[in-house]
């Protein structure tokens, strides 16, 4: 029987830890924790709070405007409206790791606007991983 989920896989270009690791550490607030030596260049694994749930990196081909994407849960809406709001300010920042898409907060978001809006909120992150947040 599952019992819960192991870690989610998104991918991004080769070359482009550094970014991922900017992203998902920096912004999101992610824990970057190491990976088996034989990945050490090819993959990251961040932990999700304390663990045990992680995202993992990989590389690899997004399709472009993929309605895949996992959903990441936040405990208040304080919170959800204040990670909104930290990565609204590194897309329009901008830089490498910055990411290509957001809603903007007090907007209207780029799912679809059920009851639970607004306590839900999407982002691409650099490489186009759809990504959502909500309560």
């Amino acid at each position: 029987m599952i019992s819960g989920l192991a870690h989610i896989n998104l991918l991004v270009p080769e070359g482009t830890l550094s970014q991922a690791r900017e992203f998902y550490c920096d912004t999101l607030g992610l824990t970057a924790v190491p990976v088996p030596v034989a990945q050490v260049e090819t993959t990251a694994w961040y932990n999700i709070a304390d663990g045990p749930q992680q995202v993992h990196i990989g590389f690899g081909v997004n399709e472009p405007d993929s309605p895949r994407h996992p959903c990441f849960r936040l405990g208040s809406l304080d919170d959800l409206q204040n990670l909104q709001k930290k990565i609204w300010e590194h897309h329009l920042r901008g830089g490498s790791a910055a990411p290509v898409q957001v809603d903007k907060p007090g907007g209207p978001i780029s799912g679809e606007m059920t009851a639970e809006y607004p306590s839900r909120f999407f982002a691409r992150d650099f490489a186009g991983n759809r990504l959502e947040f909500s309560l």
